[in-house]
């Protein structure tokens, strides 16, 4: 397998989109497991050390990825994210909202559907708290969401948004979480 390495052409940053498919983030390395167009490396992100040095990435973008993996790969993907990624680094991810019909509507899409929730586990100090420090989670991830309303809604009011999110299923299309690894 080809291991990964920053190059000069990056001059000085090293991005990385994973699971990229054929819609590769500009300016972003591809990787997948698929070799298609954007992909420039083909790798099984659902094993484990990818061939990436530690700490070495600047930042991650990976966008309708994660909610392919299964609960444990979903695991295996942010503790290797955490340990490629540089302190301070953010990991950027998309996915479908869990209460929207495109989080059940790809039959390649794996459970559970991910929420806002998913992402506390992903974080050192809410696992100890919770007393779940004997999960194999080792990343530690400071996190901050963001929603897309469905396209219907984008020009209503943000009162009604935001009641829209507490009370109807399918108000929000995707989650945009922005992740920042600590240490």
């Amino acid at each position: 397998m080809q291991k990964i390495v920053p190059t000069a052409r990056m001059q000085g940053t090293f991005f990385l989109d994973l699971g990229c498919g054929d819609r590769k983030t500009p300016g972003y390395i591809g990787v997948d497991i698929a070799a298609t167009a954007s992909t420039d490396y083909t790798i099984d992100l659902t094993k484990e050390p990818w061939p990436i040095d530690a700490g070495v990435v600047d930042g991650i973008a990976c966008n309708h990825f994660l909610e392919h993996l299964a609960g444990a790969q979903r695991i295996v993907f942010m503790n290797e994210c955490y340990r490629i990624l540089k302190p301070r680094a953010q990991l950027k991810i998309v996915v479908p909202y869990w209460s929207s019909m495109r989080a059940v509507q790809d039959p390649t899409h794996q459970w559970p559907p991910i929420c806002e929730a998913s992402f506390f586990y992903f974080n050192k100090a809410w696992r100890q708290e919770n007393r779940l420090a004997h999960y194999d989670i080792h990343c530690d991830f400071e996190y901050a969401f963001a929603y897309v309303m469905h396209g219907e809604l984008v020009d209503r009011d943000a009162d009604w948004q935001r009641f829209a999110h507490r009370h109807y299923l399918h108000a929000i299309d995707d989650l945009h979480i922005t992740l920042t690894r600590n240490g």
